[in-house]
């Protein structure tokens, strides 16, 4: 049993698991976002219902989600000590901030938010939904500067054979961040929204009684949708123009593939075959291509909404249902072809992938992936069953918010701590 091997098994899969719940975490917090003020704004009560229900299945995604995260924290050191003794001086820094991000910023304002329903004004409640949506984006951002940085190390300098850093601004000026990083944020988007619309047209194929709420949500999600899939195409276009520049290896016309490997091979020794990612790369690019096309023909379903054609019609509704799965599997051939284009680096023109993994026996390293994947793999499905289970429920009455009172008595005033 190759410890290697093994090791990139554990962190594709237990890496791709975690980055499906990221992408509902980002896409539903946003369309949150829009409700609550929206319903600050207007009153209007469909948007707290609406609020409410949509909630309700965003935490149930962030509490199973957080849990998946401590998995990816734990892997650095596990498997790959090797990383973190050779370049932890640099990502450790974007890690570091995202960590206090995430699990001590974002989780403070979602518990205020979750328990502050009826207890503190509307606008102090709608700011704590604006801090966790901010404060999960700020996650994303410093997770993605960190990869970046494996993907084209900059702004470092070398000490005693392990990588300093050096320049904290150029992490964030790393070309291979800011395209990358509006592309994963538009990705999400598009999961959102397509989440949102396949859910609402769920129910009004089935012809629920809350037909006015899902209608609603439904063109919520369309419209989510359809920016997300316009603005995550144009992102990723736009990484063709640099990436035959800072991976060479990775993308570009064939001849300066070899010869960036050649030059690899001459300092680093092996043959230029050795620094070539894997033929079947481009694949993944590929099916994402075709299905991030397949997505934006839901631009074309905006003019229905007028009237509700696109209700009216019904088969856009079953589109819609059909298409819920389609943006996490593009996601997933997009992170394929992002992380093992750069083989057979982890630090790209710097430190082999073969160098960074800990110096553990194959059963070892073997237990550790079943494990870790057995645990995803049940925070995955345990997920999916209650988005699924809520979902079908309906919002007649969604717990997120529910008054405080017992029902059967008569609700005294809110009272306002803040």
């Amino acid at each position: 049993m190759d410890p290697l091997l093994l090791a990139r098994l554990q962190f594709a899969t237990t890496t791709s698991i975690h980055f499906l719940f990221v992408l509902v975490t980002l896409g539903l917090v946003t369309v949150l976002v829009y409700l609550q003020t929206a319903w600050v704004i207007t009153k209007k009560p469909v948007y707290e219902r609406l609020t409410r229900f949509w909630g309700t299945l965003y935490l149930i995604n962030y509490v199973l989600g957080i849990a998946t995260g401590l998995v990816m924290e734990f892997q650095f050191g596990l498997n790959w000590s090797g990383l973190s003794h050779y370049a932890g001086n640099v990502v450790g820094a974007p890690l570091a901030i995202e960590t206090l991000v995430a699990f001590f910023l974002e989780s403070t304002f979602l518990g205020m938010w979750i328990f502050g329903w009826h207890r503190l004004r509307r606008g102090v409640h709608l700011a704590l939904l604006w801090g966790v949506a901010i404060t999960a984006y700020a996650s994303a951002f410093w997770v993605m500067v960190a990869n970046s940085f494996l993907q084209h190390p900059v702004g470092y300098e070398v000490r005693d054979g392990v990588l300093h850093l050096a320049d904290f601004g150029a992490l964030l000026r790393n070309q291979s961040f800011g395209i990358a990083f509006g592309h994963v944020t538009f990705a999400a988007l598009t999961v959102g929204g397509f989440l949102v619309a396949g859910i609402s047209a769920w129910h009004l194929i089935r012809r629920t009684a809350d037909y006015e709420l899902f209608r609603t949500s439904l063109r919520i999600g369309v419209v989510t949708a359809s920016i997300g899939t316009v603005m995550v195409t144009g992102f990723g276009y736009a990484q063709f123009g640099y990436l035959g520049t800072i991976q060479p290896t990775k993308f570009g016309d064939e001849h300066d593939k070899m010869a960036a490997a050649t030059d690899f091979a001459a300092r680093f020794g092996g043959s230029a075959a050795d620094y070539l990612p894997p033929e079947w790369v481009g694949a993944p690019l590929g099916f994402m291509i075709i299905i991030a096309n397949l997505l934006g023909l839901v631009v074309f379903l905006l003019p229905l909404l007028f009237r509700d054609w696109i209700i009216r019609m019904r088969a856009p509704l079953f589109m819609l249902l059909f298409a819920v799965p389609l943006p996490f599997v593009a996601a997933i051939f997009g992170w394929l072809f992002r992380e093992i284009g750069r083989q057979p680096w982890i630090v790209y023109g710097l430190q082999k992938t073969s160098d960074a993994v800990s110096p553990v026996s194959g059963g070892t390293m073997l237990a550790s992936f079943l494990g870790f994947t057995a645990l995803l793999l049940t925070l995955a499905i345990t997920d999916w069953y209650l988005i699924a289970r809520y979902a079908h429920a309906g919002a007649a009455d969604p717990s997120l918010g529910r008054h405080y009172e017992s029902p059967t008595t008569e609700p005294r005033p809110e009272r306002v701590l803040a």
